[in-house]
């Protein structure tokens, strides 16, 4: 695998991850990619501000806040003033998971992934073949996901 083979498999996954997202009860569902790349950023720095998510994440600063004032209304962070700076706000995680956080993580992947492994013509996937890629996802959760343990160094 190269980088452009392995870029490209990164996007079919978020789009897996983007069908596995349940809708939420009230507004649009909007994008739901500047949201957790948002939410991400909020967790790694906490006390931070829109216009620094934007800078890390690249996103215009119309999206982060837009992404902001989604996580608010779910209840999944939290925004207060800057004391440095009165005019900014600051936005953290919400010390308790909202409603809407314990739905999307107790969402599974289990539908997309059959969809996206589905035949040309909508037949079901190979019990094998999903099963495989099931177990693929999960060593790559256990070596790669955000938040794990680093292996000891020395």
């Amino acid at each position: 695998m190269n980088g452009v083979e392995l870029f490209l498999l990164g996007r079919t996954l978020m789009k897996i991850g983007e069908q596995a997202m349940p809708e939420p009860a009230t507004g649009s569902r909007g994008s739901v990619r500047s949201v957790l790349v948002t939410l991400g950023e909020i967790v790694a720095s906490p006390g931070t501000t829109v216009g620094e998510i934007a800078a890390r994440t690249g996103l215009p600063q119309s999206q982060v806040s837009t992404a902001v004032a989604r996580l608010v209304e779910a209840g999944s962070v939290l925004t207060e003033p800057d004391p440095a700076d009165g005019r900014r706000r600051l936005v953290r995680p919400a010390a308790e998971p909202s409603a809407r956080v314990a739905e999307v993580r107790t969402a599974t992947v289990d539908d997309a992934l059959a969809v996206a492994l589905a035949g040309p013509d909508g037949t079901a996937p190979d019990p094998e073949a999903l099963h495989a890629v099931t177990e693929a996802l999960a060593t790559l959760a256990r070596h790669l996901a955000p938040g794990r343990q680093a292996p000891p160094t020395g």
